[in-house]
């Protein structure tokens, strides 16, 4: 655990330093769980975004995309069930006066088992070697059964009792558990309650006329209201999808882990309607074509599993998440849900206008089911960032740090860098950023030796680093460097377009799909 927290400082680090991510409104002491994406950070958030809308909706000739309004009228979120259901069970410690997500006390319980069981693997991959099964070995080992049989009887009672609203059950748990207040080590524990998360907010020149809203907790609820509206207008014909980006907003009063768990955060879902009878086949075709679509950024599929829901909320049958290990351990990072006819059914209710579809093979009108797939933006940046960011040790004894994010999401993808200040170097140099930036992001870096200039775009994330030495005057070469393997190659200017566009197209990294 130790290890895990240092690496996760690095991070949050890492990501200021050098551009990435900075604390919200920090020169009056920021705004707790609220992030400003710097300079880097705007670029490597824009290009998760691109990747994702690229693979959901230009590569799908059934999918397009809106973008809703985040104001919505408000009996929305009473269609929802946002209004009477939205809730997070929250518990305070009565000597700490700490306010706690129950839920994520007795989950971060289980990591710690989780933790356990990693050792045991690591202690019999190091007494086994090369012959080590690690499959095998989290199957038969009686210790890490054990472990896994606790871990499991423990989310299991916890997904039911929130399930049946058996708010005394969750406090009983943790009771039982003798989970304690992580900052004091106080098992003083209130009962637990249910706490709305929406933000609420006017909309009206005056405080006697002005209509109470909600900032919108979920980007899902402009999909279905425009639901019909996009039907007609695009001649959808079931099944189809809606995708939509954005902002959404949740009170969080936990709001931890840095960017994983924000208060305004950014949502990348879609929802794709199909004919009630073929949710199962969808839900499970979505699920295995997202995990493809984490798989292709080439982030070590060990990093990633499913997690099936053992409390499905109020609208579905059937949910899983897609988990990544992040410094912390494995968490959320994507949601795939059934979510039955329940979103545009509620919608015709409260409305009294129809949402249904025509099916013209069958000659009948009917609401359409839905699989939904949503993946938070933020979490996304967060899991990159962190699994690009190492230390290496170098063959001469030194060390260097570098972000090896995917290429294709990389901020900048090429630094041009003149050997020296003088001699038409610099003009050189500058003449290639010049034709370069047509085609991509690049930067120019003249100030330090050429060697900390390396070092320096190795940790801020840079695929490609071109030099400009005395040479270049004389054949219109330069040295490429690759930021991965440090390998250095001379090639011509003429070709460093072709070069770069290999390494960072998307069609190439989405065609590993």
């Amino acid at each position: 655990m130790a290890k895990q927290e240092d690496q996760f400082k690095k991070v949050l680090s890492h990501a200021k330093e050098y551009g990435y991510v900075f604390q919200s409104s920090e020169i009056y002491d920021g705004l707790s769980a609220v992030y400003d994406y710097a300079q880097n950070g705007v670029e490597l958030k824009k290009n998760i975004r691109d990747y994702w809308w690229k693979a959901m909706v230009q590569m799908h000739e059934n999918i397009v995309g809106i973008d809703a309004s985040i104001l919505m009228h408000p009996t929305t979120w009473k269609a929802s069930g946002h209004v009477d259901a939205f809730n997070d069970p929250l518990i305070d410690n009565k000597d700490s006066k700490k306010r706690y997500r129950a839920d994520v006390l007795v989950e971060d319980y289980c990591l710690k088992i989780e933790g356990k069981i990693d050792k045991e693997v690591k202690k019999a991959a190091k007494r086994f070697g090369d012959d080590f099964n690690k499959e095998e070995f989290l199957a038969t080992n009686g210790r890490v059964l054990g472990y896994q049989e606790k871990i499991d009887t423990i989310l299991s009672r916890l997904g039911k009792s929130l399930e049946n609203e058996d708010l005394a059950d969750v406090k009983l748990l943790i009771e039982e558990l003798e989970i304690a207040d992580p900052l004091t080590g106080s098992k003083n524990w209130t009962d637990v309650k249910q706490f709305n998360l929406m933000f609420g907010t006017k909309l009206g020149a005056s405080a006697d006329t002005a209509m109470d809203l909600y900032l919108r907790p979920e980007t899902a609820q402009g999909i279905f209201v425009n639901f019909l509206n996009v039907q007609k207008t695009g001649r959808m014909k079931i099944p189809f999808g809606i995708a939509q980006t954005g902002k959404a907003f949740r009170n969080e009063i936990v709001a931890r882990q840095f960017i994983f768990r924000m208060r305004e955060f950014e949502q990348m879902e879609m929802q794709f309607f199909v004919k009630p009878g073929t949710q199962k086949e969808w839900y499970d075709q979505w699920k295995e074509t997202r995990l493809k679509w984490h798989l292709s950024l080439e982030m070590g599929a060990d990093n990633y599993r499913f997690h099936d829901h053992e409390k499905l909320a109020h609208y579905a049958d059937a949910a899983a998440d897609i988990e990544f290990k992040f410094p912390f351990g494995f968490k959320e990072l994507e949601g795939i849900h059934s979510r039955t006819d329940f979103d545009l059914k509620a919608h015709e209710e409260f409305s009294g206008k129809k949402l249904q579809y025509f099916d013209h093979e069958e000659n009948k009108n009917y609401v359409p089911y839905v699989v939904e797939t949503s993946i938070g933006l933020d979490r996304m940046f967060l899991a990159v960032f962190s699994n690009s960011l190492q230390d290496e040790e170098l063959e001469n004894g030194t060390t260097r740090t570098v972000l090896k994010l995917p290429a294709v999401l990389a901020p900048i993808k090429a630094a041009i860098l003149p050997l020296v200040k003088k001699d038409g170097l610099p003009e050189i140099a500058r003449k290639i950023v010049e034709d370069l930036k047509w085609d991509f992001n690049v930067s120019y870096d003249e100030k330090d030796a050429v060697g900390r200039r390396y070092r320096r775009q190795d940790a801020n994330g840079t695929p490609f680093c071109i030099t400009v030495d005395h040479d270049t005057i004389e054949n219109n070469t330069v040295t490429i460097r690759h930021r991965d393997t440090m390998e250095q190659k001379r090639v011509a200017i003429s070709e460093l377009s072709a070069i770069i566009k290999q390494e960072v197209d998307v069609r190439s990294w989405l065609m590993k799909m």
